[in-house]
């Protein structure tokens, strides 16, 4: 589309000048959350894929596109680079970008009330396994702008995203068909806690068999492999799920993500449109 030169051009405008980046909140507070970390943005560039376009009599058109980003972050000698894409809207008036819109970077999950009840000791089986967290953070690596197609991709994808990355550790489905039970995905069906940010958040607080996962009190505690969930406005209602790709230079996380595809993404998602105050997070230490 024509469009794309035009809002590729504005967005390398916006993320290069500090009077512009105030008018885009999230935007801000990305720069403000890394500043206050101690690292320097000392390269920024955006890149904008239109895919839907709609005019109206008025020459009002309205343009849904994917912005891409790219951060290079740098403290004293450690570089690393942050990616992101997250869906975008402008409207414009005779060819003039009048306001823009961002989707809220809130996985919506489908049932979230469902708990993952746990089930009796005496029913727990020998089902343990040696995770595999090489194999989980290159998954992630590999998938985290795109989508493997031996599986199905969810329009709030963000936990079926990361347990596929610990399938690819290892981690042994088990309790098909029962939606409610265990940790597991058919093709046709998966449970829950396979697709469900809330529900998966359940499922590893009591999960005694296959994949488990253990509380953390500190994310500095975290390690490659390892799982953040997210409650962003503290009410009870797990809201998404990532997993620890790497460490910066102070040891705090880096993570990759679904649904507003994230790679190397400092772990609080201050910069998150879904951020409030109130946000709530639950460490794991998976499979240890």
């Amino acid at each position: 589309m024509e469009n794309g030169k035009m809002l590729t051009e504005y967005w390398n405008g916006v993320l290069t000048n500090e009077r512009d980046m105030e008018t885009v909140p999230w935007l801000k507070r990305k720069w403000e959350l890394h500043r206050d970390r101690g690292y320097r943005i000392v390269r920024v560039t955006g890149e904008v894929t239109p895919y839907q376009k709609l005019e109206d009599s008025d020459r009002n058109t309205d343009v849904r596109y994917l912005l891409k980003t790219n951060f290079v972050l740098k403290k004293k000698e450690d570089f690393y680079v942050e990616e992101s894409e997250m869906d975008c809207r402008a409207q414009l008036k005779n060819g003039v970008i009048d306001r823009h819109e961002f989707e809220e970077e809130l996985s919506a999950p489908v049932e979230r009330d469902k708990k993952y009840e746990p089930i009796p000791m005496d029913q727990v089986t020998e089902l343990r396994f040696t995770y595999d967290r090489r194999s989980a953070v290159r998954y992630a690596e590999r998938w985290w702008n795109s989508y493997n197609p031996e599986y199905r991709k969810f329009t709030d994808d963000c936990t079926n995203f990361i347990s596929q990355c610990m399938r690819a550790g290892g981690a042994p489905m088990w309790g098909s068909p029962n939606r409610g039970k265990g940790w597991w995905y058919s093709g046709n069906s998966w449970s829950y806690s396979w697709a469900v940010a809330h529900s998966f958040r359940w499922y590893l607080s009591g999960a005694r068999q296959g994949l488990t996962g253990k509380e953390i009190d500190s994310p500095k505690d975290l390690i490659p492999g390892d799982v953040i969930c997210y409650d962003f406005e503290g009410d009870g209602k797990w809201n998404h799920n990532t997993i620890v790709v790497m460490k910066d230079s102070d040891g705090m996380p880096l993570v990759n993500a679904h649904t507003y595809n994230s790679r190397h993404r400092y772990w609080s998602y201050e910069d998150s449109t879904a951020y409030t105050p109130n946000i709530e997070y639950k460490f794991f230490r998976i499979g240890d």
